[in-house]
């Protein structure tokens, strides 16, 4: 199994484009550029499968928003390439565009009725696919879901997920709680390493660190932010998780969010790092820093603070 490292990371996610591949050089420029501007050492590369909506059992993760096996393959060996160590992250989202944390079935099966046990069927399968990759190329970490919350109460399913998981990974496993939901998954001890997105307002961050270090204790595991970052926003930095949240273009704002971000975080020994989110593979097709406001930093002061932080961040804990 590997070493757990601090996570000097952003989230790098391949996009859908209809125009260009998943892994062609666009993609690799973006990446590249992406090393460039933050100074990461890790890449969480998120990839997506979708469902139709919040209460559908079938998952599709061979259609034309997910990369295929060789795209995915030829953008880890790349990222290797360029020095990156890589975590997988297949995630999960709905056609409709119903947010992932709201995808749910009845605690009590019912006949002719959508059910867990089906969706964790295809679930697993979906995971189990991209496990296999992970460990053929060499991955360092698997991240098995993200922000489910309203999954997060099926133990006995996710603890069966996990021990499929492991018969085709040797790697590190996580799951991407939810912001506030670190306390409520119950089956952290099943996993190798704790990790949420922290989306925690700038006024607040003592008080929800205290609350992780509580669940860090309790289980005893290594612990890093899958997700974190802010719009560069007016207002957005006291509601970070909030992607719709209106307000004039402000660079400073993020800038700040980000610098009290890992001002609190030094003071946690055990917080092992960061993922911040995000980048995606077709950043060159985005708005210019002037008009984009939303968690993007090319090109914006808050990179700086990002790539000075992680030159300076011990490796090793």
């Amino acid at each position: 199994m590997n070493e757990f490292l601090f996570v000097k990371g952003f989230t790098w996610r391949m996009v859908y484009d209809p125009d260009q591949s998943f892994a062609g050089n666009r993609a690799k420029e973006s990446l590249q550029t992406l090393k460039e501007t933050t100074g990461i050492d890790t890449i969480v590369l998120a990839i997506e499968a979708k469902q139709a909506t919040a209460h559908t059992e079938e998952i599709d993760f061979q259609g034309k928003f997910t990369p295929t096996d060789e795209e995915v393959r030829e953008m880890i060996r790349y990222a290797k390439e360029i020095g990156l160590r890589v975590i997988l992250k297949p995630m999960l989202n709905c056609l409709d565009g119903t947010w992932r944390a709201f995808i749910n079935f009845f605690d009590l099966e019912v006949p002719c009725e959508p059910k867990w046990s089906n969706w964790f069927i295809n679930y697993t399968n979906y995971i189990r696919h991209f496990a296999g990759l992970a460990e053929e190329t060499g991955c360092e970490m698997l991240i098995i879901g993200c922000e489910l919350v309203m999954t997060d109460r099926q133990e006995m399913f996710w603890r069966k997920l996990i021990e499929e998981i492991r018969k085709v990974y040797s790697g590190l496993l996580t799951y991407n709680a939810d912001k506030y939901q670190e306390g409520e998954v119950k089956w952290w001890d099943a996993l190798d390493v704790i990790s949420s997105s922290g989306y925690y307002p700038i006024d607040q961050w003592d008080e929800n660190l205290d609350r992780i270090e509580q669940v860090i204790h309790k289980f005893k595991k290594p612990f890093f932010f899958a997700e974190c970052g802010c719009p560069c926003r007016e207002g957005s930095s006291f509601i970070p998780n909030d992607w719709t949240h209106t307000g004039k273009l402000s660079l400073e704002e993020q800038r700040r969010y980000y610098e009290v971000m890992f001002e609190k975080g030094k003071e946690r020994s055990w917080l092992n790092g960061y993922a911040c989110w995000d980048w995606t593979s077709v950043y060159l097709y985005e708005p210019a820093p002037s008009v984009n406001m939303g968690y993007g930093v090319y090109g914006k002061p808050a990179a700086n603070v990002i790539k000075s932080f992680y030159e300076k961040e011990k490796i090793i804990l």
